[in-house]
């Protein structure tokens, strides 16, 4: 009897429970949720959904209709409903247009819905596409580099420092110069010079103000420059709490824009300008960086906490200058071995796998974020230059940028705006933080910089990249000082900074690619 009784209340409940009565709703859940060719996820964020009048729809797992009462919520204001393509779905029309670049949440709780009852609460977040109109007038792609290089270039002339002259580390640092930074901004200076910014007198000035401050006031290690300083004092000012000293990349790049300054004025009238570059050249000490003789150049030294940061600088990344420095030093150079062993790590550094049929010779797979092809080849032409271990770094750094670049359009993890026209990952500011993205590293961040400044390897898909940023984005991308570091569409973001590490080498690789300005300069320093 009492099993009878347990099987006949069991029936009651599964028929009062939404398995088959009249008397209350059967339990659904929502499969699918679509709106146009953008397919809508549960709980996250998606980009690029259609903008004006449209259509999402839902699908359940069992049959809806449309003209029972349901609490949907819809932050567009009003909507309708009705039948879909079968008697699972159901279309959902926002009364009003929906707004370009705007962010949308359409809800349903758990409950009574379209004649079912809901498991779950589900939330559809959605994003509409930039409006695509050209926000400025037309102009010829070499008009368009002009200004853009114009607009960049004030960064580093208006913005610099009042006393030394160098480069601000970002827009709103104060009194702190980057080492690094400031060595792309001199290298701007022979740019300003040819396109007619300024004058070749007030460039000239200009660096004459940068070289005395960097021969006497400023702290050096060993002949190398720290990261950051005061750009009044001279003095360090700490990156980090042990890297409060000597920073041998930050002075490689620093050098790079220095040699290649240098080989540039070479008028008679400009020789207290080489004398004084030729000075800060030779004294750094680059051979006292193998830490007593090692196969491999260290990082950082600190003078309170000797090589605590133990940075070892090898594998293929940035750094490419410090070696190739290091090995011409007319005072301090280092030998072939420690070339071969530490940077080349002995021939570990090969790639040779493809990335989207494209081979990477050397480094990290999908090549790591743009500026390693970038930073030690403003002022080195990569063309002809090959050794072991590439036969060509030209083709290395090509190959990088065409890599990144189909990434950007295949778009594996479906960042809202990337495509072949938007494109460039590489290290700038992200929502929150900063980064240095790259395809293994992706945060749905594009920094202009990263597209820009590998024009010289890529120039129809840098051009590109460059029409979009400019025509498309360029009412919240455009500003002072060119465009701003990055932006991210999936979270509707776009920075308000300025980066000296990322503005200098778009006006540097834009004139590299147009005239080859900087590699004759800095090949030339080293002619003479």
């Amino acid at each position: 009897m009492k099993r009878l009784y347990f099987l006949a209340l069991l029936a009651l409940c599964s028929c009062t429970s939404g398995g088959g009565g009249d008397s209350a709703p059967k339990t659904a859940l929502i499969t699918s949720a679509t709106l146009g060719d953008v397919t809508l996820r549960h709980g996250k964020q998606v980009g690029d959904a259609p903008a004006g009048q449209v259509e999402i729809v839902l699908t359940f797992s069992r049959e809806v209709n449309p003209r029972e009462s349901a609490d949907v919520y819809f932050s567009g204001g009003e909507l309708e409903f009705s039948r879909g393509a079968d008697k699972f779905s159901l279309v959902v029309r926002p009364s009003a247009p929906l707004d370009y670049f705007t962010a949308y949440t359409l809800s349903l709780p758990v409950g009574k819905a379209f004649g079912v009852k809901l498991v779950e609460d589900y939330v559809f977040k959605f994003t509409t596409v930039y409006d695509p109109s050209p926000k400025f007038p037309d102009l010829p792609d070499d008009d368009l580099l002009t200004l853009v290089q114009k607009q960049t270039f004030k960064y580093f002339w208006d913005y610099a420092h009042p006393v030394s002259g160098l480069s601000r580390e970002r827009l709103g640092s104060g009194e702190t110069v980057t080492a690094g930074g400031s060595g792309f901004g001199i290298m701007c200076l022979p740019v300003g010079v040819e396109r007619g910014f300024v004058t070749r007198s007030q460039a000239a000035e200009r660096l004459r103000t940068i070289v005395k401050f960097l021969g006497g006031k400023a702290q050096r290690f060993h002949g190398a420059f720290p990261h950051w300083f005061n750009g009044s004092t001279g003095e360090v000012i700490p990156f980090s709490s042990r890297d409060n000293g000597a920073d041998l990349v930050e002075t490689a790049f620093l050098l790079e824009g220095l040699l290649a300054a240098a080989g540039y004025f070479d008028r008679p009238e400009e020789a207290d300008i080489r004398s004084g570059i030729d000075a800060i050249w030779r004294a750094v000490e680059w051979d006292w960086f193998t830490r007593g003789g090692q196969d491999v150049l260290y990082w950082h030294w600190s003078p309170t906490g000797d090589w605590a940061m133990n940075m070892q600088i090898n594998g293929w990344n940035e750094a490419f200058m410090v070696y190739y420095l290091a090995r011409l030093s007319p005072t301090h150079p280092v030998g072939e071995s420690v070339y071969r062993n530490g940077w080349a790590r002995g021939g570990s550094i090969r790639n040779g796998r493809k990335f989207y049929d494209i081979t990477l010779p050397l480094g990290p797979d999908y090549g790591g974020p743009m500026f390693f092809a970038h930073y030690s080849f403003m002022g080195l032409n990569p063309w002809g230059l090959g050794d072991e271990f590439a036969e060509s770094y030209w083709d290395q750094n090509e190959a990088h940028a065409r890599i990144n670049c189909a990434y950007c359009e295949a778009n594996p993890q479906g960042h809202a705006g990337y495509s072949a026209q938007c494109w460039g990952l590489t290290a700038s500011d992200v929502p929150g933080g900063y980064a240095a993205s790259s395809p293994t590293n992706d945060r749905g961040t594009i920094a202009p910089t990263a597209a820009l400044a590998s024009m010289p390897y890529t120039p129809t898909e840098s051009m590109q990249a460059l029409r979009t940023f400019y025509y498309v984005y360029g009412d919240r991308l455009w500003g002072e000082y060119g465009f701003y570091d990055a932006f991210c569409l999936d979270s509707a973001w776009f920075a308000k900074s300025y980066i000296a590490i990322d503005q200098g080498p778009i006006v540097v690789m834009i004139e590299n690619y147009r005239t080859g300005l900087l590699w004759e300069c800095f090949r030339k320093y080293f002619d003479s």
